[in-house]
């Protein structure tokens, strides 16, 4: 999720889990600290743009090390503060801001290396957006009411409310995504599609309307789905995956790697100049992906370093179209 986001949930996991027992100034400082820190590892260059992609929520998401490190940032803030007869509950309030923070993160689509270093499998439910008011609002006007109020109880009682409002929203988000995923898959037999994979994913800033990707050997099947619309049917619009290309360089390091990261979501493509050039087709819709990846020349794939070819929408049309979209009007796919 993003920052403001982490920071809120960690700040209000925190005042949560001290209540009276320390200032509540103090529990939502360090709660923003631990809600942040997993993230510091975006600064990290590993000297190659898919790398700083799939490494990007790796050790520094992982439950096991984070669990390892709660008692170590417990002890400094407990000795800074002169609470060191509050270890163990600071150890157990920052150590639930750290490892939410990730979980939070799997909830996306993105991929979160959750079990390192037992597994460097990504997880990633794909049921809420990276950015979404409806789940980061109640967090922060729960913390904000827990920091203003002159009636402590209260205030804990707001900001209590505002870590059940948030949390009921990420399960509608689920539920939500399991019923489109029914829709979906009804769709794609009523059309004759035999999907391989079928992602199911809220569009920007939402969870009423939602993207599909559905892929085969040869071509990959985008649709929209939302709550409002009259029907439980779905337009699908085939695009191809470079079928011929997967199978001359599919078995390149780079490309097994960013097709594992993905699970299998992907399409290559040959640039009018010789290069080749990879997309990962979770994040971003017909024709603009986020992440885009020239691999090097198709005589010599990973022989240099990639580059990233981010492709972003105008954000005044992508909008609109977007909302009309969601109110169920069939019309341009939402960009």
């Amino acid at each position: 999720m993003d920052s403001l986001t982490q920071i809120a949930l960690g700040s209000a996991v925190v005042v949560a889990t001290m209540g009276r027992r320390t200032a509540v100034w103090k529990a939502a400082m360090w709660g923003a600290v631990a809600g942040t820190l997993p993230d510091l590892d975006a600064f990290i260059d590993h000297g190659d743009a898919m790398l700083n992609m799939v490494l990007h929520r790796g050790e520094s998401h992982a439950l096991f090390y984070l669990t390892l490190f709660a008692p170590l940032l417990a002890w400094l803030v407990a000795w800074v503060h002169g609470e060191s007869a509050l270890f163990r509950r600071w150890t157990l309030a920052l150590w639930l801001a750290l490892i939410t923070h990730p979980l939070l993160d799997a909830m996306t689509l993105y991929g979160t290396q959750l079990l390192l270093p037992f597994t460097n499998h990504p997880y990633g439910v794909g049921s809420v957006f990276i950015i979404d008011l409806a789940y980061t609002l109640p967090l922060i006007v729960g913390t904000v009411a827990a920091l203003r109020m002159k009636d402590l109880a209260r205030g804990l009682r707001w900001n209590a409310m505002g870590l059940v409002l948030s949390t009921a929203y990420l399960a509608w988000g689920v539920g939500a995504q399991w019923q489109v995923e029914r829709i979906a898959r009804a769709s794609l037999q009523q059309a004759g599609i035999e999907a391989e994979g079928l992602l199911v994913t809220p569009t920007p800033f939402n969870t009423v309307l939602w993207r599909l990707v559905a892929t085969t050997p040869t071509q990959y099947h985008e649709g929209f789905y939302s709550f409002m619309d009259a029907t439980p049917t779905v337009r699908w619009t085939a695009h191809p995956r470079g079928a011929e290309l997967m199978t001359q360089h599919g078995q390149a390091e780079r490309v097994a790697r960013l097709a594992a990261f993905t699970h299998g979501f992907y399409r290559l493509a040959a640039t009018p100049d010789g290069q080749l050039r990879i997309t990962d087709l979770r994040m971003g819709q017909e024709p603009d992906y986020t992440f885009n990846f020239d691999l090097g020349p198709l005589s010599a794939v990973g022989s240099v370093p990639t580059q990233h070819m981010s492709q972003r929408p105008d954000v005044g049309p992508a909008l609109s179209q977007l909302w009309t979209r969601l109110q169920g009007h069939d019309g341009p796919s939402p960009r």
